[in-house]
């Protein structure tokens, strides 16, 4: 009876609605137009999208207005920085410095260093972060939760309080003594060292600026990019701590049966995590990738670190170093020194992120993906 019921309900509602639309549409237009735009439901909806669009509006305004401020502000002429009636607006239309800032401050060159040295680094720290977030979200050993804190706790730590540990270790490079005591034994490491860099840069495989100099027993790192590409390779670099805790929730989420079917069938840890894990990561990894790579791109700290007295140009010095074009430009004409001065910093921050635009474009669909699968589990 209950049975009979359930079944013939839909059917008397389809039928109840299917009556009400007929009996709708034959009243007049003037009663059906009354009762659809009269209502009171139609003024809340009313209501309800002019406040969202006025909401979405205005938001759009704060977060987009500093952007095209910037924008307009660099291709001004430097009159325009002069003319109090020119505010957003350029009266002259001027891209000298978009001009300046390529051949002066050498753009494509340190375009050219900047990707090398963040693609590089990027790599390094998603293998790594991939390889220790493994091992923390699917092996139980003493020391896993400790070893967890210690991950997160690095994430608290202000950079500025290893600044100091940071710069020395690698002004005298020298792991346990490892180098002084080859040296001592015979094997001239330092020597062999020195060579290398100096026939890599004699056959221009890498620039003279990444030579590393030699002084005692210990390796001069600073000014190259191997700082760097070493506290990648050993999951210090900045913000692991981060990329480690994406990926260990990432791979919690991963099924144990997967492992233990690759198990039954011979695998091995390696071969499974290789073979199974990896494949199924990309998504995470890309945003792992995105993430480091985008730090590394913007990143002044770690420059202004390990970079110290460098030839190297990098994407950091196309913000700070005002072009020689331009300086000799605002001793000719009428302009306000100082607002120029900010114009070519923007220009230089816009011409910095627009690679990074560029590339959330293309990449946008894996980033969001990655960042809704980091968190399918909890702990």
């Amino acid at each position: 009876m209950n049975a009979q019921n359930i079944d013939n309900k839909p059917k008397v509602q389809k039928e109840t609605k299917n009556k009400i639309r007929v009996e709708f549409e034959r009243t007049p237009l003037k009663e059906r137009l009354k009762a659809k735009f009269l209502s009171t439901f139609f003024l809340q909806k009313v209501v309800f999208y002019i406040f969202r669009l006025v909401l979405l509006v205005g938001i759009s305004y704060i977060v987009l207005f500093p952007f095209f401020s910037k924008i307009t502000g660099s291709i001004m002429a430097p009159e325009d920085f002069a003319d109090a009636t020119v505010r957003l607006i350029p009266k002259n239309v001027s891209f000298d410095i978009y001009k300046a800032i390529w051949t002066d401050n050498a753009y494509l060159e340190a375009f050219t260093n900047t990707l090398l040295l963040s693609v590089s680094t990027a790599l390094l720290q998603t293998f790594i972060c991939c390889f220790v977030a493994y091992g923390l979200a699917k092996f139980k050993f003493k020391g896993n939760g400790l070893i967890f804190l210690a991950v997160i706790f690095s994430l608290t730590i202000p950079h500025q309080t290893l600044q100091f540990s940071m710069s020395e270790k690698f002004v005298n490079f020298d792991i346990l003594g490892i180098m002084q005591f080859l040296n001592g034994g015979g094997i001239n490491i330092l020597g062999i060292f020195k060579y290398t860099n100096e026939s890599l840069a004699a056959i221009d495989i890498i620039p003279d600026s990444w030579e590393m100099f030699i002084d005692g027993y210990a390796m001069n790192l600073t000014n190259t990019f191997w700082p760097l590409i070493v506290l990648s390779i050993c999951g210090l670099a900045f913000k692991n701590g981060l990329y480690i805790f994406m990926l260990r929730q990432f791979f919690r989420g991963v099924p144990d049966e997967l492992e233990e079917s690759a198990y039954i069938d011979g695998s091995g840890i390696m071969r499974t995590f290789f073979t199974i894990i990896l494949p199924l990561s990309v998504p995470m990894m890309i945003t792992v990738f995105l993430f480091s790579f985008s730090w590394q791109w913007t990143d002044e700290f770690y420059i202004n670190l390990f970079f110290p007295g460098s030839d190297t140009v990098l994407m950091d010095d196309i913000y700070r170093n005002v072009p020689t074009t331009l300086s000799k430009l605002m001793d000719t004409v009428d302009t306000d020194i100082s607002l120029y001065k900010t114009a070519i910093r923007n220009t230089g921050g816009l011409m910095i992120i627009a690679p990074l635009i560029v590339m959330y474009l293309f990449c946008q669909r894996y980033l969001i993906q990655g960042i809704e699968r980091s968190g399918l589990t909890a702990d």
